[in-house]
């Protein structure tokens, strides 16, 4: 169980549900008594999971989905962006700094006959794709930070619990 703490507003917490099969799953928990708070958030309940798995059998390497919750008063998914768009919604400093990890990749989520690139350094704006962050299996923190940057914070950002981020154009290196 993870919690997430902003200042003057209720603590979240994050349930990170282990599997027999070895799977995982992050969810935002609802308590039994929800605290006052908008309904894009409320409705975030229990919804939008984010599936930790392996990548391959055997493999200690896993996987989380790089789907993004679009806040309304009922969360829906978007699954296809490019690199530029997906690095709008999440935050360049923050993927930056998840992906500084040993052994923490956001890539592609599927091999794909036309490969795309996705790099931080200069993110594409031509194709849209599904990403997925790729991490090791010891790894307890990357997965739930990045579920964080991609269901959580978009929707605190809709109601304004959070700052929009401030758009710039990656440095080239």
């Amino acid at each position: 169980m993870w919690r997430v703490k902003l200042e003057g507003r209720p603590e979240l917490t994050i349930h990170d549900t282990r599997w027999e099969n070895g799977e995982r799953d992050l969810v935002l928990y609802q308590p039994a008594v929800v605290p006052e708070m908008p309904a894009p958030l409320s409705n975030l309940h229990n919804r939008r999971r984010a599936g930790v798995q392996e990548t391959a059998p055997g493999s200690e390497e896993l996987r989380v989905m790089g789907w993004v919750a679009v806040p309304g008063d009922r969360p829906t998914v978007k699954k296809t962006f490019t690199t530029a768009g997906f690095v709008e919604v999440c935050g360049l400093d923050e993927l930056r700094e998840l992906t500084s990890r040993p052994d923490v990749e956001l890539d592609t989520a599927f091999v794909l006959a036309e490969p795309v690139r996705v790099d931080l350094d200069d993110p594409q704006d031509t194709d849209a794709v599904q990403h997925a962050l790729f991490f090791p299996e010891e790894d307890e923190r990357t997965p739930v930070v990045f579920f964080l940057l991609s269901r959580v914070v978009p929707t605190l950002r809709h109601i304004g619990w959070l700052p929009k981020p401030v758009r710039r154009t990656p440095a080239r290196v």
